[in-house]
């Protein structure tokens, strides 16, 4: 039941996680920088349909086994760091190459207003993106990150009650709850993105925000790649007494 969840403790938790710098909410800044907020915001359906995933591979108890393989948790691990590495470099890689006209736009810049677009073409029209092309990008990075398979085979079982009969549904009421709380931080990256195009900034600083992102996905490979942050998964755990989950010994665990 859902009343085998605290919630109090949950939710400051989840909001903490959610709103922190990550690949995809890099993402979501950069969607709503180059394409706007609204195709910022549907593309990261992708990434809450892996999430949904993972939270009924959690429940049915799946997760548990992912992170207690070592073959399969270093494929997942080693797959996302090189995505992260693919897309970084990749979007690193266009910020470096300005389009045809940009240098003559930027240095008129200041005369004319029309060529701040950010996110235009010299005509001044937006550059089609697939939606589903967006959401594909968003829906790779989550699945393919380790660190989200942790947090919900990790995260959302210290939240249940020792005493909880069934354990299901609570931890899918607590993965639809944090996947709504991590919506919510997702549509403040995509707005603080759609704020920038809409502020006019010059292409070359949009190239440099573009950069900026490049270097912290590659950044974050390199995070997953040392093992920091997902090196410690196997430090001592406190066993869940229903689920049999194991999770972090602290004081959370109820």
């Amino acid at each position: 039941m859902v009343t085998d969840v605290e919630w109090a403790a949950f939710l400051p938790a989840a909001v903490l996680l959610a709103a922190t710098p990550g690949a995809n909410q890099l993402l979501a800044l950069r969607n709503g920088l180059r394409h706007g907020p609204r195709a910022a915001v549907g593309a990261s359906l992708g990434r809450f349909a892996a999430f949904a995933l993972m939270v009924g591979a959690v429940a049915a108890g799946l997760g548990a086994l992912l992170t207690a393989s070592e073959v399969a948790f270093t494929l997942v691990k080693w797959g996302g760091v090189a995505y992260l590495v693919w897309l970084g470099a990749r979007t690193v890689a266009t910020a470096g190459r300005p389009a045809d006209g940009e240098r003559r736009g930027d240095r008129a810049g200041d005369a004319d207003p029309g060529s701040r677009t950010g996110g235009t073409d010299p005509q001044g029209r937006t550059p089609s993106v697939s939606a589903r092309r967006l959401a594909r990008q968003e829906f790779v990075v989550a699945a393919a990150n380790p660190k989200a398979l942790i947090l919900f085979t990790v995260f959302l079982p210290q939240f249940l009650t020792r005493d909880a009969a069934h354990v299901a549904l609570p931890l899918c009421a607590l993965g639809a709850a944090y996947i709504a709380v991590e919506f919510c931080c997702a549509c403040g990256y995509a707005a603080l993105g759609g704020r920038l195009k809409a502020l006019g900034i010059t292409r070359r600083v949009r190239r440099r925000l573009d950069a900026a992102t490049g270097y912290a996905m590659l950044g974050l490979a390199g995070w997953l790649a040392t093992g920091t942050g997902t090196g410690d998964r196997r430090a001592p755990f406190a066993r869940h007494e229903t689920t049999g989950i194991e999770v972090w010994p602290t004081d959370a665990v109820s």
